[in-house]
């Protein structure tokens, strides 16, 4: 549920991110976190992403691929629990980027235009 967007703001930036990659995969792609969704211009009045749903743009996850990846911790290495850090911007206009941005991208561009953020950490856990 999305709550409390600032008056004015003209799009929100979602970005899911997990910092708890495993040290082999980190030193494999030379990454520090797996980039699950890169979302922007999200119209600013959205309340709600439903399941499925794409709403806004989407930029290119670290698997190369535009869209949402879900959470899955590999089998093969430790920690099988992650966290995944939702993070959503309140823009005070909307990004002259193309589909398929990077997540770098995005916040490069929405860096001068936060009105608010908020951040919210799941957690996900292989059984």
């Amino acid at each position: 549920m999305i709550s409390d967007v600032p008056y004015g703001a003209k799009s929100l930036a979602l970005i899911m991110d997990d910092p708890d990659i495993p040290t082999a995969v980190r030193e494999a792609l030379g990454i520090e976190v797996f980039d699950h969704w890169v979302l922007f211009n999200i119209p600013a009045d959205t309340k709600e992403i439903p399941e499925g749903a794409v709403v806004g743009i989407e930029g290119l996850n670290t698997a190369g691929n535009s869209g949402y990846t879900g959470p899955c911790p590999p089998p093969e290495y430790e920690p099988s629990e992650h966290h995944y850090i939702f993070k959503l911007y309140a823009l005070d206009e909307s990004l002259t980027l193309l589909a398929g941005a990077t997540k770098s991208e995005v916040l490069e561009a929405l860096a001068s235009h936060v009105m608010e953020e908020a951040e919210l950490i799941g957690r996900y856990s292989r059984k």
